[in-house]
């Protein structure tokens, strides 16, 4: 009994000298002499204000800690704020700091928040941070100096409420970051081995671009971290959702649900993973590997079942063209491939339906490699109304170059081009050559630099605007007045053909077409002219002839027009085409074919009329 009783005593006494050494302390703490102290340590090593209000708070039973109020880092040199936290506070148990484990109880951050600006010349607010000082190598080597292991054993670690802005000076543009709130289950850990386990890591986080906003959550169920020399990361599941809001979006809002699991050896610098998503009737599927962090490496194979791209973009009023990103006219809209220059991303991606800008394919096969500023998308394959595309696309950063080859095989012109590019020009379905190549910093720099070649033979079509066989029946009756007539493309005319066929050169963005050669039942069409495509407009003299009268389209009613060339002048924008027939043209036309059958008349008459005076004199008669 004496000796428990002289325990307690002991203890008694030991416990008095602990709450009277906390005593001591708390009454020797002076937050005000701590909050200087630091603030001018930060002045002195980063010239940037440390400003912390309200008081710092101490506590030591059962467990050594901190808590403080708001605390504010500003701008280098400046008295703008740069970060800042709305409170925190940190807790670890005492008595396990005795036999070298830290048990953090809990580690709480609320309402911190930062500023990234990228300044006019390029530079970032955080330079003076990151930079390296001269005298940082012995530093770095000290501060790397190996310590006595330790295990570190963490309850929870919980982060609300934080938020980043960054803001581009260059373009004016500015992008938040807002609503982060990043929690964990336990963590442990032991700084001799390098291993650590976390359970339940949580995060969530809202960003805001104009009108527009993203939110991300993600939910990792274990997140481990070996301690061998591979220094291998392994999250098995990762389940989450991205949700979309814009009020361009014609839905306004989307999720999307996120499923993956990613490896990773950080001492090899390499990684593996997986992620997956789905909406609507569109199922994502990508894989990835990782060859090198820094630079990057990065390998993909990516399948998409059934994609329609113009869900989810807002619908374009009729007659009105997307503006440039800039807000410039969209020939002057500056085109920039600079994102190129830093990559190296290769892969394989197949896309079972897509549609975009309303073009429409379907079994599309892309191999894509972007390295040294240049991107290959080559070869790539698909099915399009009713035929194949095949080719290869090329996008040069250094120079702004892009170089395009396309094979496309029994396709239907007319839906393509309408789908395409609005344009109700010509039927048919065939084959299309082309083999182009542009450069230049614009939109209309691209297209006044273009050249190359193009070619295509089309079956069972029509040219589009204009019924020729309507007009050569009209005609009878306007060649004496010898006057040209012009007509506005209409879309309910159109004169038929068997056959086309045209070969294009190209230089300078306006492509040159000389062996036109257009066959149906009755008729038979040449031309010459250009197509200027920076300008969107053609000028084009096609030269039409009557081979024969026996049908189609009424060509019975042409017999007045055999054997003449009837000139008809295209003209103007592709929306607005007019079609000029040169009346004077045919009647001079007309009029020589009259004197050369007259002559030839004239001259069989003679002849006839020599032959029979040859046979009277030979006859005697």
């Amino acid at each position: 009994m004496k000796t428990i009783k002289l325990v307690g005593i002991v203890l008694g006494i030991l416990a008095i000298l602990v709450i009277g050494a906390i005593a001591v302390l708390l009454a020797m703490f002076d937050s005000e002499r701590v909050k200087t102290e630091l603030a001018d340590a930060v002045q002195e090593k980063t010239e940037r204000t440390l400003k912390i209000d309200g008081d710092l708070g101490l506590f030591f039973w059962p467990s050594v800690g901190v808590e403080v109020g708001k605390v504010s880092l500003s701008e280098f040199r400046s008295p703008d704020e740069f970060a800042a936290i709305d409170g925190a506070r940190v807790s670890v148990a005492v008595l396990p700091l005795l036999s070298q484990k830290i048990v953090v109880e809990a580690v709480e951050l609320d309402g911190a928040r930062a500023t990234l600006i990228k300044r006019k010349d390029g530079t970032l607010n955080i330079a003076d941070l990151t930079g390296k000082k001269a005298d940082a190598p012995e530093a770095a080597e000290k501060a790397a100096a190996p310590g006595k292991p330790m295990q570190i054993d963490v309850a929870s670690v919980k982060i609300t409420n934080a938020s980043l802005v960054w803001r581009d000076e260059q373009s004016g543009e500015t992008s938040t970051l807002s609503g982060l709130d990043f929690a964990t289950g336990h963590i442990a850990g032991d700084t001799g081995t390098q291993a650590w386990a976390i359970d339940d890591l949580a995060l969530a986080l809202a960003g805001k671009r104009g009108d527009d906003s993203v939110a991300l959550k993600l939910a990792i169920p274990k997140l481990s971290l070996a301690g061998d020399a591979a220094r291998t990361l392994a999250i098995d599941k990762i389940d989450g959702s991205i949700d979309l809001a814009s009020p361009k979006m014609p839905m306004k809002t989307l999720r999307l649900p996120i499923s993956g699991q990613l490896h990773a050896e950080l001492e090899k610098q390499s990684a593996k993973g997986a992620l997956s998503t789905s909406f609507d009737e569109s199922g994502i599927a990508l894989k990835f590997d990782v060859a090198k962090f820094s630079p990057l490496d990065l390998g993909f194979d990516l399948d998409i079942d059934n994609l329609n791209v113009d869900k989810y973009l807002p619908p374009a009023k009729p007659g009105e063209k997307e503006p440039a990103a800039d807000g410039k006219k969209e020939g002057d809209a500056r085109i920039d491939l600079s994102a190129l220059k830093g990559l190296n991303v290769h892969g394989n991606a197949r896309i079972g339906q897509l549609q975009v800008n309303n073009l429409k394919a379907t079994n599309i096969k892309l191999r894509i490699d972007a390295r040294k500023g240049k991107l290959e998308i080559a070869p790539h394959s698909m099915n399009l109304y009713d035929g194949t595309l095949s080719g290869a696309l090329s996008v040069n950063a250094n120079g702004n170059a892009v170089t395009l080859q396309e094979n496309l095989t029994g396709v239907r012109i007319n839906p393509l081009l309408k789908d395409l590019a609005d344009q109700d020009l010509i039927e048919g379905q065939g084959d299309v050559r082309l083999d182009l190549a542009t450069h230049g910093d614009t939109v209309a720099a691209m297209k006044g630099a273009l050249g190359g070649a193009a070619s295509l033979a089309l079956r069972d079509g029509a040219i589009k605007g204009i019924n020729l066989a309507q007009k050569f029946r009209e005609m009878k009756a306007l060649l004496s007045a010898r006057q040209d007539t012009v007509q506005q493309a209409k879309a309910t005319d159109k004169t038929d053909f068997s056959e086309l066929t045209a070969s294009f050169r190209i230089a300078d963005g306006v492509a040159r077409n000389d062996d036109l050669s257009m066959k149906s039942p009755f008729l038979r069409l040449s031309g010459a002219g250009d197509i200027d495509v920076s300008r969107s407009a053609i000028d084009y003299l096609a030269k039409a002839s009557v081979v024969s009268t026996s049908g189609g389209q009424g060509a019975k009613d042409l017999e007045h027009l055999k054997g003449v060339t009837v000139p008809v002048r295209v003209t103007g924008p592709f929306d607005k085409l007019s079609y000029k027939i040169e009346f004077a043209a045919i009647a001079d036309g007309a009029l020589k074919a009259k004197v050369e059958e007259k002559k030839t008349e004239v001259k069989q008459e003679l002849k006839e009329k020599a032959r029979k005076e040859l046979l009277k004199g030979l006859l005697g008669k």
